[in-house]
């Protein structure tokens, strides 16, 4: 599993009508990409240390700034 900052990690439920979470990578803190990372939940806010089990995905976001012409 690999990510860069501003990348989500979304956990699927683990049981039928179960809601996703999903968090913003705040800080990664592993090696090439790797875990633990620095997490924002986004259903309350909370920040803290994640390790990721196999139930989470990263959604690649595009860091590239699109320019106004």
């Amino acid at each position: 599993m690999k990510a860069v900052v501003g990348d989500r990690i979304v956990i699927r439920g683990h049981h039928v009508g179960e809601p996703e979470r999903d968090a913003e990578i705040l800080e990664v803190h592993g090696e090439d990409g790797g875990p633990p990372y620095l997490v924002r939940w986004e259903d309350d806010g909370h920040e803290g240390l994640y390790f990721p089990g196999s139930d989470a995905t990263i959604d690649h976001i595009s860091h590239h700034a699109h320019k106004r012409t």
